[in-house]
C-alpha cells in the first residue's frame, strides 16, 4: 500500500484544526483539495478515517493512520533540522555540522498530554528553555487518562500515572507527587473537632477537581472501613488546579492537595487532616518510540526537571 504524504498531511491538519476550512488555511490549499485528499486516502486504505462532525474526529481506523501521519511529520521536521540552522539549537549546524546551508525551519510542533497539577507546578518552568525551538500544544487531562490521547495519536508524549506503555511508546518513571488531605484551620475545627472519623468524612464537604478525579474518593475508601456504608459527602467541583487549592484554602471543603501547591504541609493556611493519609501518585513519561533529536531533548529536559521536583 502506497500512502501519499500530502493526503496524510491533510488528515493530520483536519483533525488538528477541527475543520476542512481551517486545515486548508494551514496547508495553503482550498477546502475542496483537503476533502479530495482525505477521500483519496480513505479509498486507498478502504476505511472511513474521519467523522465529518464539528470538529472533525478520527474514526477508530483513522486513529491508526493519524498516528502514522503525525510520526511522519515529526521525522520530516527533524530531518529538516538535520540540514542545519546556525540559530537552531536542535540543528546539526548549531554544532558545526552544516550551518553554511542556512536552512531555517519553523519550531517543531510538540503536542503533549499533561495532568493539571503538573501543568500548574513544574512543567511550564521545565519547558521554558525549549519554547523558542518547539511549539508546544499542551493537552490538559487527568493523569489516569492521558494515555488515551497517546493511543489516538493526538499527542506524541504524555505525563501519565499508567506504567504500562501504550503500543509503540516507551515508558519511564519520573517520580511521584504526594497528595495530603488538607483543609483550612476554620474548616477543620468546624467539621473535624474530634479528628478524622468515618462519620465526619461522611458529612464534611469535599472539593473535587472534576468527575474523573478519584483522589478524594481513594482517601475516603481508605477511611470508610467500619464506618458509614457509603462515604458520599457533599462535593464542590472546581476544575482548575490553582482554583482547586484556593477553594480548599477558603474553606469550601477539604481536598487532596499536592505538596507542590501547599506553602507548607502544616501552616497557617492549611491543616493536614491526617498525616498518615498521604497518597503518592507515580508519574511516568510515555512517548513515541521515534529516535529524533527533538523528542530526545524534550525527554531529557522533563526527566531532569522531575528529578529536581518530584519525590
Amino acid at each position: 500500500m502506497q500512502l501519499d504524504l500530502a493526503q496524510l498531511a491533510a488528515l493530520s491538519s483536519a483533525v488538528t484544526e477541527g475543520t476542512f476550512e481551517a486545515a486548508a488555511r494551514a496547508l495553503n490549499v482550498t477546502p475542496s483539495a483537503v476533502s479530495q485528499r482525505i477521500k483519496a486516502l480513505e479509498s486507498t486504505v478502504g476505511r472511513v478515517l474521519l467523522q465529518r462532525s464539528k470538529p472533525v474526529r478520527a474514526t477508530e481506523s483513522g486513529e491508526a493512520i493519524l498516528l502514522l501521519a503525525r510520526q511522519i511529520e515529526t521525522l520530516a521536521g527533524d530531518a529538516m533540522r538535520g540540514l542545519g540552522d546556525p540559530d537552531d539549537p536542535l540543528a546539526d549546524g548549531a554544532v558545526g555540522g552544516r550551518a553554511d546551508l542556512g536552512v531555517r525551519t519553523a519550531p517543531m510542533r510538540m503536542p503533549i498530554a499533561v495532568n493539571a497539577d503538573s501543568l500548574a507546578t513544574w512543567i511550564l518552568p521545565a519547558l521554558a528553555g525549549l519554547a523558542s525551538t518547539m511549539a508546544f500544544d499542551l493537552h490538559r487531562e487527568d493523569q489516569a487518562h492521558t494515555t488515551t490521547l497517546l493511543r489516538e495519536g493526538t499527542v506524541m508524549a504524555a505525563i501519565t500515572a499508567v506504567a504500562e506503555p501504550v503500543q509503540g511508546c516507551s515508558s519511564t518513571l519520573l517520580g511521584t507527587m504526594r497528595y495530603r488531605p488538607m483543609a483550612s484551620p476554620a474548616f477543620a475545627a468546624t467539621w473535624f473537632p474530634d479528628g478524622v472519623t468515618a462519620e465526619a468524612l461522611a458529612r464534611a464537604p469535599v472539593v473535587v477537581f472534576d468527575r474523573r478525579d478519584d483522589l478524594q474518593d481513594a482517601y475516603l475508601r481508605s477511611r470508610g472501613s467500619g464506618g458509614p456504608a457509603a462515604l458520599d459527602p457533599p462535593r464542590h467541583f472546581v476544575p482548575a488546579s490553582g482554583d482547586f487549592v484556593a477553594a480548599v484554602r477558603l474553606g469550601f471543603g477539604w481536598g487532596m492537595v499536592p505538596d507542590l501547591q501547599s506553602d507548607t504541609p502544616t501552616g497557617p493556611e492549611f491543616v493536614d487532616l491526617d498525616p498518615r493519609g498521604a497518597i503518592d501518585v507515580p508519574l511516568y513519561w510515555q512517548q513515541w518510540q521515534l529516535h529524533t533529536r527533538s523528542l530526545e531533548r524534550l525527554a531529557a529536559v522533563i526527566a531532569d526537571a522531575a528529578r529536581r521536583t518530584l519525590r
